[in-house]
């Protein structure tokens, strides 16, 4: 199992706009951050969850030459607005439309915002065409399965997702844009070996996690390495992760680990 970290900055991306003088060191890579995204490779499958505005080059620049199942979590702007960029996956797949799976919440913006693209097949070669579907609460793909859980974020609903690899048994949750991962969450997590947590900034915030509470539910999650996603231009890369334990990381975009 490999998971590619695509993305790993929030919908301001960093450096932001008019970036504060007292934000993170931007002379160290790791904190240049595009909308967060990540690419899972499980079993030969290749699924992507969410298309942040940066999709395209993320893509490029990550060398992503696969997609075969997409998942939205949310109906954000920095999750889905790159949606369009999946059009070359739908040409890489021979001319066919990409199953995309999300919330009711979720399929519904897909509607709104790519209503040229809800096909069976593109109407052109090369735009894209969308196969909707609710996502289940077990998603079986070809290399394993993809259990969902919802995550309370502000006042909408964010999937959770389990990836478990079937020929290995390897497992990854990935719990993004959340304010907390109640019982449910953790229970499906169990036995996870690697666990991804929205971590957003130092201090408090209403519908995400700060890192002080993502670094909490980590240690009580207890997984053999965890990362933190989604952060602003206040979190830096090499001062805050030096204050973390050994086993709970920062993400950055790049960031491949294979398994």
């Amino acid at each position: 199992m490999e998971i590619v970290f695509l993305g790993t900055g929030t919908s301001q991306g960093v450096p932001m706009i008019a970036q504060p003088a007292e934000g993170c060191d931007l002379d160290n890579p790791m904190n240049w951050r595009t909308r967060t995204s990540i690419h899972v490779e499980m079993g030969g499958h290749h699924i992507q969850v969410d298309a942040a505005p940066e999709f395209r080059m993320q893509c490029i620049q990550n060398q992503i030459t696969q997609i075969d199942t997409f998942i939205l979590t949310h109906s954000h702007a920095d999750h889905i607005l790159g949606m369009d960029d999946l059009r070359r996956f739908c040409d890489l797949n021979g001319g066919v439309a990409l199953p995309v799976y999300s919330s009711d919440d979720g399929l519904r913006r897909i509607r709104d915002i790519f209503p040229y693209a809800i096909l069976d097949k593109p109407a052109v070669q090369g735009y894209p065409a969308f196969a909707l579907e609710t996502m289940p609460q077990v998603l079986e793909l070809p290399g394993g399965s993809v259990e969902s859980v919802y995550l309370p974020h502000g006042g909408m609903q964010v999937l959770g997702l389990i990836f478990t690899e079937a020929d290995t048994g390897k497992k990854l949750a990935y719990y993004t844009d959340c304010k907390e991962v109640g019982e449910e969450a953790r229970f499906l997590a169990e036995d996870a070996d690697i666990v991804v947590l929205d971590g957003l900034r130092p201090n408090p915030h209403p519908s995400h996690m700060s890192v002080a509470e993502a670094t909490q539910t980590a240690i009580e999650m207890d997984a053999r390495l965890s990362f933190l996603t989604h952060m602003t231009y206040m979190v830096d890369h090499e001062s805050t992760e030096a204050g973390l334990p050994d086993n709970i990381r920062l993400a950055y975009d790049g960031l491949r680990v294979s398994w």
